[in-house]
C-alpha cells in the first residue's frame, strides 16, 4: 500500500488504536544497576585480592593485571547466567556513530560430544571479530580484515535484554591489527588520560600532594522525537533520512509555546516509563523528563558520570529510546532536525572535570576571586576554546547538524564561551591585573510571605553560547541529537590537557625566576585572557553584529556547514595537538576526516536520490491526478454555465513543471563524480546539492498547499506532530 491509501491508514490505526496498559512501577531500589556486573557484585563473587587489583584498576586508573582475568571471567559467566544469558558480546564503537556487537555463546563441545559452558580470561580481555567493513579512512586495505577488541575494566559489564533472550555486553576498545584505533572509546580513554598528567602536573605546582586521578564527567541532555510509526512507515524519507525532505508547516506549531513542559502525553508517559525502568536496570541515571518546545518533542537527562562510562551509557540510552519506541507502536527520531520550522534536537554535553581529592575542579565556591585553582582550570579552557575552537566545531559536524546550528533552538557554529556577569567581573579585574572581589548574586525575594527567599545564581544563562560555563561546569550546546558525545569529549579533553600543560610549564617559568606562586598565577591568569581572552562572550549570538563582530574584529571562525568544519582535521596545528598528546597519531587523524566527509557525502547523496524518487513517484502522479479532476469539473462546470477561474489551475501547473524542472537539475548535479579533491565533493555537497534540494522542496511544499487533501501521498505534519 503507498500514497494516500497508506496515510489514511496510518490515521486510521493510530485513531483506533488500544493504548498500551502502564505497567506497575517497580521500586528504584530493585531496578537500579540489576542488569549491570558492578563493584559490589564483584565483590560478592570474587576473592579478595582478586577484587581489590580489579577495584584498583578502575577507581586508581592502574595497570590491569592480567592474571585476574579468568577468575573475574568465571565470575562473570555465572553472573550473566544466572540471569539467563546464554551469550556474550564485546560492544564497541565504530567510527560510523552505531553500537557494534559479535555474539558469541558460552558452549564449548568436548570430544565426547558433549558440552559445557565456558568463558576464559583470554576471551574476555581480547576479541577477535571482522573488521573488513568497518570504515577505516585508509588505514588498512580492503582484503585485510583483523582487527581486535580488547576489554575496558572502566565501564561496567551488563546483560542486554530482549523478548529473544539476554546477552552478556562488554565494554571494550577497537584497535587494527597494526594497533590503530578503529572506534571512539580509545582515543577518549587516551585525552582523559593526557588531561590526568596535566592537571597532575597543575595541582602539584599548587602544593597539592595527595592528588587521586583527575577525571571528565559527563551529563549529556538528550532531545528527540517520537512520531507514530504507521506515519513514519509511508514516509520514505523519514525511514530512511531520519528527516522530512518534504512537508508544509502546519497552522499551529510551536507558537504558542504550550507543549514546552506541558503535561506529557499519556500514551507518551508509558513509553518513557517503560524505557527509564530498563535505563535503571543498566545503571543509567535518567534522571529528567520532559516535553521540549517542538510538539511532539521530549528530553531525557541523565545525572553525571565518568565520561568513558557516559558515553558508553548514551549509546545505550539512544539504543533503548529506539528499541522501547517501537514496542509502543512509536518511532524515536534522533535526527537533528527531522521537521523543517520547528526546533530541532541537540544533545547538550555538561561536562567538568574533577577527582576524590580536590574535587570539582571547575566548581567556583562563593569566592570564585580567591578560588585560584578553579580560576586556573577555567582560564585553561577559555585558552582552550580560543586556540582550538575550529576543533570543537569540527567535532560536531555532520549533515544533520548543519540544519539545526544558528537556529532559534541551537548555538551558532562560532565557538565562543560563556561565563556569566559574575566570572566576567573576576576576569576583567584579572586583565586589570588585581583581583579585588566577586559581585554578589543576592537573593530573590517575591514579595509574598507564603514563598520561600532563596539565593539568585550568580549569572543568567545564556541559551545562544555554544559553550556556555552553568555553574560549575560547561555546557557544550551545539552537539547534535543523534552524535556520539565521544567525538566532542575527546576534543574538549584533549584542548584542556594542551592548556594545563601551558599553564604549568608558564608557572614553572615564574617560579623557577623567582616569582611568588600567587603573582606567577595572577602573571599566567593575566596572559590569558590578555591573548585569549575574545572568545568570551555575553550577548546574543544570534545577532548579525556578533557575527561581524567575532570574525572581523575578534578574529573567530564562523565555519558554517560540515564542509567548511572537517577540512580542520587536516590542519597542521591539530595535527600536532593531538600528536603531542598521544591522543591521535597522524594515521588516525587522517582516517577520521577521510570517514566523516564520506559520511557527509553519502548522507547528503542519499537524501538528494529520495528527493527524487519521491517527487517524481509520488508527489508528481497526485499533482497531475489532482490537475485532471481539477481540469474535467471546471470544464464540466463551464458546460454548465458556470463561472470558474482557471487561475487554480494554471498556478499548479507552473508548480508541478517547476518542481520537475528543479529535479531534473538535482538529478544531474549528483551524476557528477569528477572532483579533484574530497574538500571540492564536500563543497559541492554544501553549496550546489543542498541548495537543489532545497529548491524541489520549495515547490513540492507549496504544491502540498494547492492539491486536495484526499490526493496528497504523504503523511503532513498535522498529521505526524499532533495526533499520537
Amino acid at each position: 500500500m503507498s500514497g494516500n491509501a497508506a496515510r489514511l491508514q496510518a490515521i486510521q490505526n493510530i485513531t483506533n488504536r488500544r493504548p498500551m496498559p502502564a505497567k506497575s512501577p517497580e521500586s528504584l531500589n530493585s531496578l537500579w544497576a540489576n542488569d549491570v556486573f558492578t563493584l559490589s557484585k564483584m565483590k560478592e563473587c570474587l576473592p579478595k585480592d582478586i577484587f581489590k587489583s580489579v577495584k584498583k584498576t578502575i577507581e586508581a586508573s592502574a595497570q590491569l593485571d592480567v592474571s585476574v582475568a579468568d577468575v573475574v571471567a568465571l565470575a562473570m559467566k555465572d553472573w550473566a547466567m544466572s540471569k539467563g544469558a546464554l551469550y556474550y558480546a564485546h560492544v564497541f564503537f565504530p567510527l560510523t556513530n552505531a553500537t557494534a556487537e559479535k555474539h558469541d555463546s558460552f558452549i564449548s563441545v568436548q570430544s565426547d560430544g558433549s558440552v559445557i559452558s565456558e568463558f576464559s580470561g583470554k576471551v574476555l580481555v581480547q576479541g577477535e571479530p571482522d573488521g573488513s567493513s568497518f570504515p577505516n579512512g585508509g588505514i588498512r586495505s580492503t582484503f585485510e580484515a583483523r582487527g581486535y577488541t580488547a576489554w575496558d575494566v572502566t565501564s561496567p559489564a551488563y546483560i542486554m535484554t530482549t523478548d529473544n533472550g539476554a546477552t552478556l555486553c562488554i565494554p571494550t576498545v577497537f584497535v587494527s591489527w597494526t594497533g590503530e584505533a578503529l572506534d571512539k572509546k580509545t582515543p577518549l580513554l587516551r585525552a582523559n588520560a593526557a588531561m590526568d598528567k596535566a592537571a597532575h602536573r597543575v595541582l602539584s605546582l599548587l602544593g597539592h600532594t595527595d592528588i587521586a586521578p583527575v577525571n571528565s564527567s559527563c551529563g549529556a541532555e538528550q532531545e528527540y522525537f517520537l512520531v507514530d510509526a504507521n506515519f513514519v512507515n509511508s514516509r520514505p524519507d523519514l525511514l530512511l533520512a531520519g528527516r522530512t525532505l518534504f512537508g508544509a508547516s502546519a497552522a499551529k506549531g510551536q507558537q504558542f509555546d504550550d507543549h514546552y513542559f506541558g503535561a506529557i502525553p499519556e500514551r507518551v508517559q508509558v513509553f518513557m516509563q517503560d524505557a527509564e525502568e530498563q535505563l535503571y536496570r543498566l545503571g543509567i541515571p535518567a534522571k529528567t523528563r520532559h516535553n521540549e518546545v517542538a510538539p511532539g518533542q521530549f528530553e531525557i537527562a541523565p545525572f553525571f558520570e565518568s565520561a568513558n562510562v557516559a558515553t558508553d551509557h548514551q549509546q545505550l540510552l539512544m539504543t533503548v529510546l529506539k528499541n522501547t519506541a517501537k514496542k509502543h507502536g512509536l518511532v524515536c527520531l534522533l535526527h537533528e532536525k527531522p521537521f523543517k520550522g520547528i526546533n530541532g534536537s541537540g544533545k547538550h554535553v555538561n561536562w567538568s572535570v574533577g577527582n576524590s581529592t580536590q574535587g570539582n575542579l571547575l566548581d567556583p565556591g562563593h569566592t570564585p576571586h580567591s578560588n585560584t585553582q578553579f580560576l586556573l582550570f577555567c582560564g585553561a579552557v577559555i585558552r582552550g576554546v580560543h586556540k582550538y575552537g575550529p576543533l570543537l566545531r569540527a567535532a560536531i559536524a555532520t549533515a544533520s547538524n548543519d540544519h539545526r546550528l544558528g537556529a532559534n533552538e541551537a548555538p551558532p557554529a562560532i565557538m565562543s564561551v560563556y561565563l556569566g556577569s559574575q566570572l566576567d567581573n573576576v576576569f576583567e579585574q584579572i586583565s586589570n591585573g588585581k583581583i579585588t572581589g566577586s559581585l554578589n548574586a543576592g537573593v530573590m525575594d517575591l514579595g509574598i510571605n507564603t514563598l520561600p527567599v532563596f539565593n539568585k545564581d550568580s549569572g543568567d544563562r545564556n541559551r545562544t553560547s555554544p559553550f556556555a560555563f552553568t555553574g560549575n561546569r560547561f555546557e557544550f550546546r551545539a552537539v547534535g541529537s543523534g552524535q556520539s558525545v565521544a567525538g566532542p569529549l575527546v576534543a574538549m579533553n584533549t584542548l584542556l590537557a594542551d592548556s594545563l600543560n601551558w599553564v604549568a610549564d608558564t608557572l614553572e617559568s615564574s617560579l623557577n625566576k623567582g616569582a611568588s606562586l600567587d603573582t606567577a598565577i595572577l602573571d599566567t591568569l593575566k596572559e590569558i585572557i590578555d591573548q585569549h581572552g575574545a572568545v568570551i562572550f555575553g550577548g546574543n549570538g544570534y545577532s548579525a553584529e556578533w557575527h561581524k563582530m567575532a570574525v572581523e574584529e575578534r578574529g573567530l571562525a564562523n565555519l558554517r556547514t560540515a564542509a567548511d568544519a572537517l577540512p580542520v582535521l587536516k590542519e597542521p596545528y591539530i595535527e600536532a595537538l593531538f600528536e603531542k598528546l598521544g591522543v591521535l597519531s597522524p594515521v588516525e587523524l587522517a582516517s577520521r576526516f577521510e570517514i566523516y566527509a564520506e559520511q557527509y557525502i553519502l548522507a547528503i547523496e542519499v537524501e538528494a536520490k529520495l528527493v527524487i524518487s519521491m517527487a517524481k513517484t509520488g508527489i508528481y502522479p497526485a499533482v497531475v491526478k489532482y490537475l485532471s479532476d481539477l481540469s474535467v469539473t471546471i470544464n464540466s462546470l463551464k458546460a454548465n454555465e458556470v463561472e470558474l477561474s482557471n487561475e487554480p489551475l494554471v498556478q499548479v501547473t507552473e508548480l508541478l513543471t517547476a518542481m520537475m524542472a528543479s529535479v531534473a537539475k538535482l538529478s544531474a548535479a549528483i551524476s557528477q563524480h569528477d572532483f579533484a579533491t574530497i574538500e571540492e565533493h564536500l563543497q559541492f555537497c554544501a553549496k550546489t546539492v543542498r541548495p537543489l534540494m532545497d529548491e524541489v522542496r520549495s515547490f513540492a511544499d507549496g504544491l502540498e498547499g494547492e492539491v486536495a487533501d484526499e490526493l496528497w501521498p504523504f503523511p503532513t505534519y498535522q498529521e505526524m506532530l499532533f495526533l499520537k
